[in-house]
């Protein structure tokens, strides 16, 4: 065996005891290491699986959010397409019920015109038939002093008209004769039989 105090040697044991702690160093490193990295790794795992969980909740909810998404999207079109039907509809209402009023004033104007007009015939007939009183109560003036010294008599009477063709012709002709004294106040004048 060579001297340990001989370099080369020397150096050589070193290197080879270098060599060995080096060794043992790596691989008590490397148990350590690989402890450590297996942890590590079996850490990664299970935190890629709880994020990969994560994700996945996630993009189930975030598919379930953009369905309800979807969904309300095409309520809210068929809400519009309603809305838009009412408001036409509501359109047509309006304008009947405009129409409704105007036709509604039309009646109040005419049903006042009406009542104007009825007032006006109202007081129309009123004076005729003042005007007409007046007449009878001359015309019965004219028969208390005419009826005794003529030997008239003069009676009220109703005209009852026939159907007959034949009567007509008759009244025609007699009421043409009759008609200065019977039209106003229907009276008849006839001779009194006897005197």
């Amino acid at each position: 065996m060579a001297s340990i105090r001989d370099y080369n040697v020397a150096e050589q044991l070193s290197s080879k005891l270098e060599e060995i702690r080096t060794k043992l160093l790596d691989q008590a490193m490397g148990e350590v290491l690989n402890g450590r990295v297996t942890e590590l790794c079996q850490e990664h795992r299970r935190y890629m699986k709880s994020v990969f969980g994560t994700c996945f909740k996630k993009c189930k909810g975030d598919e379930t959010i953009f369905d309800m998404i979807k969904t309300y999207k095409e309520d809210l079109k068929e809400k519009t397409s309603l809305q838009k039907e009412k408001s036409a509809e509501h359109l047509e209402v309006v304008s009947e019920i405009e129409d409704k009023e105007h036709h509604k004033a039309l009646l109040f104007q005419r049903i006042e015109k009406l009542k104007k007009d009825q007032a006006k015939n109202r007081e129309l007939i009123q004076s005729q038939n003042k005007a007409n009183k007046d007449r009878l109560k001359k015309l019965n003036k004219c028969k208390d002093i005419f009826q005794k010294p003529l030997s008239l008599e003069i009676k009220k009477i109703q005209v009852i008209q026939s159907q007959n063709k034949a009567n007509k012709d008759r009244l025609k002709k007699l009421n043409k004769c009759k008609d200065i004294f019977q039209k106003p106040l229907s009276l008849e004048i006839k001779k009194i039989q006897g005197r």
